[in-house]
């Protein structure tokens, strides 16, 4: 079956792993895909994230973060740009993301990186998701 959006894929798995209050989720392997995990590792928002496999048949396997009433140290993971409607911000448009307590993810002409980068270095790009 044919994936037409790997990106949201993931944050379903995700969500859908805390819901079921899961250790760890499997995803298939990308590049991009693995740059958000290290993002969501910084901020605290999951435990950890390695690759298994070799080939084309790799995985990123994340290990989802809980509290100490086992629910998920984030509310909500919320894919803006889509296929369907990309959505690029220039930097006077990177607004705090709940208050300042979430982090919105931009892919960027240096790479992909939290809003708060983005914001200090004085570039916009692609608005890809916001997790709180």
């Amino acid at each position: 079956m044919m994936m037409t959006d790997p990106i949201a894929d993931m944050f379903t798995r995700i969500r859908n792993g805390a819901n079921a209050k899961l250790d760890s989720v499997s995803v298939p392997h990308s590049r991009i895909k693995e740059q958000i995990a290290k993002l969501f590792l910084e901020e605290g928002f999951i435990n950890g994230s390695e690759v298994a496999g070799k080939g084309s048949k790799k995985v990123l396997v994340i290990t989802i973060k809980y509290d100490e009433k086992r629910k998920p140290v984030f509310s909500e993971i919320k894919r803006i740009s889509k296929l369907g409607r990309r959505v690029y911000i220039s930097k006077d448009e990177i607004e705090p993301v709940r208050y300042g307590r979430g982090i919105a993810i931009i892919s960027t002409s240096k790479g992909i990186m939290k809003d708060t980068d983005a914001r200090k270095k004085g570039i916009g790009g692609e608005l890809i998701a916001n997790i709180w």
